[in-house]
């Protein structure tokens, strides 16, 4: 009876957790919504670098055909890249639409753009700015729920209820396979599929320049690896993508920043530091701080945040969208 019982307990415990952790979902949005976008920042000043384009947006010049559109005054603090080629223009993220990015764009090309997601999370698909043209990562998941070309995100897509945005739709002109060369004239841009944060997450890289325009997978701050559709296998298989097809000097350009004025730069070290934390994390030798997140420190800019190690998703979605997909997973 003792047995019995004993056996009871811990199929009740275990059950609860099961629910707890199926709940995570709920739980999250719950914690963060505040169902109604957060108040603007005061301004600063952004340097001499940077020029506002209104009491909003700034924008600053990479190159004379590259420029980041920054959102200081947004609590997370994002930019977007506005990538100009001699026939054609792409515009890789477009932040929460709260404010619309296309009155920046169109006082810096008068080029036909293509409008490019990192992923779909609320803060980087513009929610009601809609583009003439949107192209998006072709991924089974996705495009098999696309009802022609439109697609509806999902609520753990999305995360749109953190901040009071509804239910969002994408309407696709043009579908993305990883590795594919985007040709906007005189220059030309390679679709990585660098999940992790998302399982649809990508970077764009320009070979000839060596800039890694990474989205969230990697910018100076916290990295969100602890999402409810966040894997730290895609997230490895992601930075060693990139480290595959990167020079030593990649410039990496990310989506948000720490408090550093400027932009969110960093370079092929911090991919390398990402890729051997998450080996470490992996083979259980890695030290965190927190309970939940957890923090897994990677170098003086940039940590992962992350389940504990109970909760740790190591799955890979498509291995066969990674360069090392031979079994190493």
């Amino acid at each position: 009876m003792k047995l019995k019982a004993s056996l009871l307990i811990l199929a009740a415990i275990a059950l609860s957790l099961g629910v707890l952790i199926d709940q995570r979902i709920n739980l999250f949005l719950l914690v963060i919504a505040t169902s109604e976008p957060a108040p603007l920042l005061e301004p600063l000043d952004e340097g001499i670098n940077a020029t506002w384009f209104d009491d909003y947006y700034t924008v600053q010049a990479i190159d004379e055909k590259t420029f980041a559109i920054g959102e200081p005054r947004y609590f997370q603090k994002n930019f977007n890249y506005l990538i100009v080629g001699d026939s054609r223009a792409v515009v890789f993220d477009a932040g929460t639409g709260q404010r619309d990015i296309r009155a920046v764009v169109k006082t810096l090309t008068d080029l036909p753009i293509t409008f490019i997601p990192s992923h779909l999370h609320y803060d980087h698909i513009g929610n009601d700015i809609f583009f003439d043209h949107t192209a998006l990562i072709d991924l089974p998941h996705l495009k098999t729920r696309a009802s022609n070309n439109v697609l509806t995100l999902t609520r753990i897509e999305h995360l749109g209820q953190a901040e009071g945005y509804g239910p969002a739709t994408l309407r696709i002109n043009q579908w993305l396979s990883p590795n594919e060369m985007i040709d906007l004239g005189d220059r030309s841009l390679k679709v990585l599929y660098t999940p992790g944060h998302t399982p649809d997450s990508i970077s764009l890289y320009d070979v000839e320049a060596g800039y890694l325009f990474a989205g969230d997978f990697l910018y100076p701050g916290p990295l969100y690896g602890f999402l409810p559709n966040s894997s730290l296998g895609d997230y490895l298989q992601g930075a060693e993508t990139i480290q595959a097809v990167g020079p030593g000097g990649l410039r990496v350009f990310g989506a948000h920043r720490d408090e550093q004025i400027g932009l969110p730069e960093l370079g092929m070290d911090n991919v390398v530091a990402l890729k051997n934390l998450l080996m470490e994390i992996r083979s259980g030798t890695a030290n965190s701080s927190g309970i939940y997140p957890v923090s897994y420190p990677i170098d003086g800019r940039v940590e992962l945040l992350s389940d504990p190690l109970w909760l740790q998703n190591w799955d890979v979605m498509y291995p066969s969208l990674h360069p090392k997909a031979d079994g190493m997973y």
